[in-house]
C-alpha cells in the first residue's frame, strides 16, 4: 500500500505557470514542470506602449493541465497520483477578469474570444491610471478612510481601477459581465467545478490588498462609495462578495471533470487561492519582521507581524496590511517594485534590437545559424553584463538611474512615473549603464525598507526568493551592500509553488496550521550575502543622489499632470 502523502503547489507567474509535487512529510520535491504561455509569448492582446497587458484564460487552463499531468508522469504515474491529497494555487495579482453568471470568463465565450477587455488584466497593466487617480480623489470625500488599509493610495495595478476602466471603454463587456474576479480566486473555482459566480470563494489576500475589503468595514466599502464614483458601478457590490477566506481554508474538492483530466481522485482537496508573493513568503519560511522579497519581473515584498504588535498602526504608502493575508492570525504587509527583472529585460531587449531585427537578413550567415546565434547571445547577455559591471569602480560621477520603468509601486504608488538614466557621457558603455540600472533597483528596495522603519515597523533582515535571487549573485551582493543587512536565499527553486504546496498540506488535513507545515516542509537557506561595509558607505552617498533625482522626476510629473488636467 502506498503510504506517501503528496501535495501539489501551482504557481502562476507573469510568463509561465509552474507546478510541483512535494512530499508533505519533509518538503522534498518529487517532480516539477513549467509551461510558458503560448499566446503571451507571441505578444497577443498586449500593447506595451499603452501599458496594456492582457492574458487569455486558455493560457492558464492549458498550463494548469499540462504541468500537473507532466509532474504526475515524472513522479511515477498512477502510484504518485493516488498519493496526492491536496492542491493549492497562487497567482500574480491584481489580475482580474470579467465573468458571466456561471463564472465563465467572457474570453472563453465565442463573442469575446479575441477581445482583450474580456481577458485577464495582468498586474502590470496600467491602463487604469486615470481611474486610480479618480478613486484617490473620491476617497477624500468620505468620513471613513476606505484607503487606510492599502497604504492610503489606490493603484492602477489593482482591482477597482481595472474594473472601472474596462467598464468605461467596452460596452459589450459591460453588458455581458455579471462579476469581476481575481485570477487566484478563479482557478480554485475552476478546479472544483464551480458553475455559479455568486459562490466563488474570495481569498482574504486578494480582497484585502487590492479590493478594499476590510473587517472594519464589514466587507467592501458601501455601495454609495462606488455609485457616486461612477454610475457604471451601480449595483456592482451586490455582484461581488462580503465574506473572504484565508488560504488555509478549502475551496472544495476536485471536480469529476478535472479529476479525470488530471488523473487524480475527486477526494483531492483544493485550497483557497492567494497571490504568489504571499504564498512565496510562506514557502521561503518567513519570520516576523523579516522582509521576504519575491524577485522576478517585479518585486513583491512581504512582512508579517503579530496582530498585537500592530496596535492600530497604519503604514502609509505600501500595498496594504491585512489580517491573515499571509499567515492566518498575523498581519500581512505588502510592498514592492513595479519593475525589477523587467528593468534588466528592457535593457537586454534594447541591446538585442539589431540582433533580433537585422541578423535574420544577414548575407553572411544562413537562417539556421542566425537563429542559433540569437539564442546564444540572448542567454549570455545579462550574465556577461553582470560580470563586467562587477569589475567597475563606483563613485559620485558614475551613471545614475531611477527604476520607475513601469511606474512606482511603493512607497507611495504612482504608475505615471517614468524611469531615467543620468550622468551619461561618451564613455557610458553597456556594462556601466547596466550597473546603474541594477543599482537603481536596489535603491528602490532600500526606499521600501526605509518606509517600513519610519512607520514603526522594524526590518530585521531580508529573505530572497524568485528567479533573480537564485540566478544573480551580482545583484544580490549589491542589494546587501545597499541595504546594509544580510540577505538569505531560500534553497527551493520554485519557492512560491512550495508555499502553495504547504497550504495544500494544511487544507488536506496533513498539518493543523501553516506554521506546522512550514516547519516540516521548509528546507532552509543555501546562500547568504553579507554587506560590505566599505561599499555600504559608498552606496549611502549614491542613494542620496538617487533620492534627489527621483524627487525631481516626481515633481515634474506632478506638475505635468496638473497642467494636463487643467487643460481638459
Amino acid at each position: 500500500m502506498n503510504n506517501d502523502q503528496f501535495v501539489i503547489g501551482v504557481d502562476y507567474g507573469t510568463d509561465s505557470v509552474r507546478s510541483v509535487i512535494v512530499d508533505a512529510a519533509n518538503g522534498r520535491e518529487i517532480a516539477s514542470s513549467v509551461f510558458y504561455y503560448p499566446r503571451w509569448r507571441e505578444g497577443l492582446y498586449c500593447k506595451p506602449s499603452e501599458n496594456q497587458f492582457r492574458q487569455h484564460p486558455l493560457d492558464y487552463i492549458e498550463g494548469l493541465e499540462a504541468t500537473i499531468k507532466d509532474c504526475i508522469k515524472k513522479a511515477g504515474g498512477q502510484q504518485a497520483a493516488s498519493a496526492v491529497k491536496g492542491i493549492s494555487v497562487d497567482t500574480t495579482g491584481s489580475t482580474p477578469i470579467a465573468i458571466d453568471a456561471t463564472g465563465t470568463p467572457l474570453a472563453l465565450l465565442p463573442d469575446f474570444e479575441t477581445n482583450p477587455n474580456a481577458m485577464f488584466v495582468l498586474w502590470k497593466d496600467h491602463t487604469g491610471i486615470k481611474e486610480a487617480e479618480q478613486i484617490n480623489d473620491h476617497a477624500l470625500k468620505f468620513d471613513t478612510n476606505y484607503l487606510q488599509y492599502v497604504g492610503g493610495i489606490y493603484s492602477s495595478e489593482w482591482f477597482w481601477a481595472k474594473l472601472l476602466h474596462v467598464l468605461r471603454v467596452d460596452a459589450d463587456v459591460r453588458q455581458a459581465m455579471q462579476s469581476w474576479v481575481e485570477h487566484c480566486d478563479w482557478i480554485p473555482f475552476l478546479l472544483t467545478g464551480g458553475s455559479n459566480a455568486a459562490q466563488i470563494k474570495r481569498g482574504r489576500c486578494s480582497a484585502g490588498h487590492k479590493a478594499l475589503w476590510a473587517e472594519e468595514f464589514g466587507g467592501l466599502p458601501p455601495d454609495d462609495f462606488f455609485t457616486s464614483l461612477d454610475p457604471l458601478l451601480t449595483g456592482i457590490k451586490d455582484k461581488l462578495f462580503t465574506e473572504t477566506y484565508t488560504a488555509d481554508q478549502p475551496a472544495g474538492t476536485l471536480s469529476r471533470e478535472w479529476a479525470a483530466r488530471l488523473g487524480l481522485s475527486t477526494d483531492v482537496v483544493v485550497g483557497t487561492g492567494a497571490f504568489d508573493a504571499h504564498m512565496g513568503a510562506v514557502g521561503g519560511q518567513i519570520e516576523p519582521y523579516y522582509l521576504s522579497k519575491v524577485m522576478g519581473t517585479s518585486t513583491c515584498d512581504i512582512l508579517v507581524a503579530p496582530m498585537n504588535d500592530m496596535n492600530g498602526k497604519l503604514v502609509n504608502g505600501i500595498c496594504g496590511q491585512v489580517n491573515g493575508s499571509v499567515i492566518p492570525g498575523m498581519a500581512g504587509l505588502e510592498a514592492g517594485q513595479s519593475a525589477f527583472g523587467d528593468t534588466y529585460a528592457w535593457f537586454k531587449n534594447l541591446l538585442s534590437w539589431p540582433i533580433n531585427n537585422l541578423l535574420s537578413g544577414s548575407k553572411v550567415i544562413d537562417a539556421v545559424t542566425a537563429e542559433a546565434l540569437k539564442e546564444e547571445l540572448a542567454e549570455q547577455l545579462i550574465p556577461e553584463l553582470s560580470r563586467q559591471a562587477a569589475l567597475l569602480p563606483v563613485d559620485q560621477e558614475s551613471e545614475l538611474a531611477i527604476d520607475w520603468f513601469n511606474g512606482r509601486r511603493t512607497p507611495d504608488a504612482n504608475q505615471a512615473l517614468k524611469g531615467a538614466i543620468g550622468g551619461l557621457n561618451l564613455g557610458s558603455d553597456a556594462p556601466r549603464v547596466f550597473r546603474a540600472l541594477a543599482e537603481a533597483t536596489c535603491f528602490g528596495a532600500k526606499s521600501i525598507v526605509e518606509r517600513f522603519v519610519s512607520e514603526g515597523i522594524p526590518v530585521k533582515g531580508i529573505i530572497g526568493i524568485g528567479g533573480v535571487a537564485k540566478k544573480s549573485p551580482f545583484i544580490m551582493q549589491m542589494m546587501a551592500d545597499v541595504l546594509g543587512m544580510p540577505i538569505r536565499i531560500h534553497q527551493f527553486t520554485h519557492t512560491c509553488a512550495l508555499g502553495a504546496a504547504m497550504f495544500a498540506a494544511v487544507v488536506a488535513g496533513i498539518y493543523p496550521n501553516v506554521e506546522a507545515a512550514m516547519q516540516a516542509m521548509g528546507g532552509g537557506f543555501d546562500v547568504s550575502y553579507e554587506p560590505d561595509e566599505q561599499m555600504s558607505v559608498v552606496y549611502q552617498m549614491r542613494y542620496r543622489m538617487y533620492q534627489s533625482l527621483g524627487g525631481y522626476i516626481d515633481r515634474q510629473t506632478a506638475s505635468a499632470t496638473k497642467t494636463k488636467l487643467q487643460s481638459v
